[in-house]
């Protein structure tokens, strides 16, 4: 209840002075006044400093990123004015830098957070306006990642030495009609066991009405001669629960098995920390893991040693790794105009056709790949490679596995997490990117592909502490 200026009707309280201490009725203080009224308006660049990574974005947007592809989508002069796409793109771009992503959390912090205010220049756009921008131009949003890597390469941070791929799981809104996601993939399973149960039902009605009327193929042909391809129909579809059977095996083989290894690992490193030893807690926790585990969506990255920039990315369905390893490298070389000199890829990559397809790419582009054949359990090392010549009748899968024993080949691959993982982590912490937002595998594809576009632009940026901002916008 308030009572005349104050906010509480209540009675004054004397304020008491803290026993044995001293008044300092004579101290002076810097001039306060919340309620002071400003003669002139407050400029929001004066509220940011110089090296600040929200005027790194505005500099990019509007000097560096070619907006051509965004613009030429608005053809109609009609209608209400749309916010100019400088600011919309400024705050998804500072948005998927800094981990806010959702239109929503972008809208709030218009309000409320002195960056997005400069870069929205005060202005406001509600959720709805910042959600259709980032469908209605989601190609040319996920495109940045291109224009990311060539400002990158510009800079001198993409030497394409070394280059390592691997893939991350992520959390996502598969849609129903694009995406054959796990989820679904275990739906459509158990819609056509459900149809194939109807359709033996139904057969098996046929044969006993044909049985009891002795008329047999009258009853089994119908009057119309409608169910003549019941069998086959039947056929069809047993066809089909055996290939979605099959992926959903492959699918879940694997993440059984990437789970129980992390599992073991996980509980023989509590067990060494306790100073115990228990084989069998350890097979216990891999086997839980293994029952528990369920399939995610996988992001892939090729990342380039010298300053851990993304030269390639995508979302992929695939059940295994194995499928995206040729993809992933001509995609880092299409987008840079140059094959690495060497490619460091981890077992969930090899196979047959991929070891096929690195000697091939040796010959044609001079990448050097060391593809691990298998994975190792942990704290156990790669044995030294065997003296003598390799024989002649050893497979590609034998030469690689010999070729990763060496001296040098240990030395290459001993690389590959340091270049790779941590740039997921980053993804995953500072960009808040474990789960993609938009629907469908075009929407996970493209929004991953701004992911790693703004964690480029992030490497750019830091770059530029050291070089200069002039520099880097020249």
């Amino acid at each position: 209840m308030r009572g005349g200026d104050g906010l509480f009707e209540v009675e004054p309280v004397e304020k008491k002075q803290p026993q044995g201490r001293a008044v300092a009725v004579d101290k002076q203080f810097r001039a306060f006044d919340p309620h002071q009224v400003l003669l002139l308006p407050p400029s929001l660049d004066d509220w940011l400093p110089e090296d600040h990574l929200a005027r790194f974005v505005a500099d990019l947007v509007d000097e560096v990123l070619d907006l051509g592809p965004i613009l030429a989508d608005y053809t109609e002069k009609r209608g209400y004015p749309p916010y100019d796409p400088r600011l919309m793109l400024r705050l998804l771009i500072y948005g998927y830098t800094t981990g806010v992503r959702s239109s929503r959390a972008i809208e709030r912090k218009c309000a409320d957070d002195i960056a997005f205010r400069y870069l929205a220049a005060g202005q406001a756009p509600d959720f709805r306006s910042i959600s259709r921008f980032r469908r209605r131009h989601l190609d040319a949003l996920a495109d940045l990642f291109t224009q990311s890597l060539h400002l990158a390469t510009k800079l001198g941070m993409v030497k394409m030495g070394r280059v390592a791929l691997d893939g991350t799981k992520l959390q996502a809104s598969a849609s129903k009609h694009k995406a054959m996601s796990y989820g679904r993939l275990v739906d459509k399973e158990e819609r056509i066991e459900a149809e194939i149960a109807w359709l033996e039902a139904k057969a098996q009605a046929l044969l006993a009405d044909a049985e009891a009327a002795d008329k047999a193929e009258d009853e089994t042909s119908g009057v119309d001669g409608k169910e003549a391809d019941l069998p086959a129909e039947l056929d069809r579809r047993e066809k089909r629960l055996a290939k979605l059977q099959a992926a959903r095996a492959q699918i879940e083989a694997e993440a059984a098995e990437k789970a129980r290894a992390h599992a073991e690992d996980k509980e023989r490193r509590r067990q060494e920390r306790a100073g115990t030893g228990n084989e069998r807690a350890v097979a216990d926790a891999a086997e839980q893991a293994a029952a528990n585990a369920r399939p995610k969506p996988k992001a892939q990255a090729d990342v380039d040693e010298e300053h851990q920039v993304i030269t390639a990315a995508d979302v992929t369905t695939n059940p295994s790794d194995a499928l995206n390893d040729t993809t992933m490298l001509d995609q880092s070389a299409a987008n840079t105009s140059v094959h690495p000199k060497q490619a460091l890829v981890d077992a969930g990559y090899s196979s047959e056709t991929n070891l096929e397809a690195a000697r091939e790419r040796q010959l044609a582009g001079g990448t050097d790949t060391f593809m691990a054949t298998g994975r190792l359990a942990h704290n156990e090392q790669v044995p030294p490679a065997p003296r003598g010549r390799i024989p002649r009748k050893a497979t590609l899968k034998e030469r690689m596995a010999r070729k990763l024993r060496t001296k040098p080949g240990r030395k290459a691959y001993s690389r590959r997490k340091a270049i790779v993982e941590p740039v997921f982590g980053q993804i995953m912490t500072c960009q808040n990117g474990r789960q993609l937002l938009l629907r469908g595998e075009d929407g996970a594809r493209g929004e991953w592909r701004l992911l790693a576009a703004c964690y480029n632009f992030r490497k750019v940026f830091q770059h530029a502490q050291t070089a200069g901002l002039a520099a880097v916008i020249a």
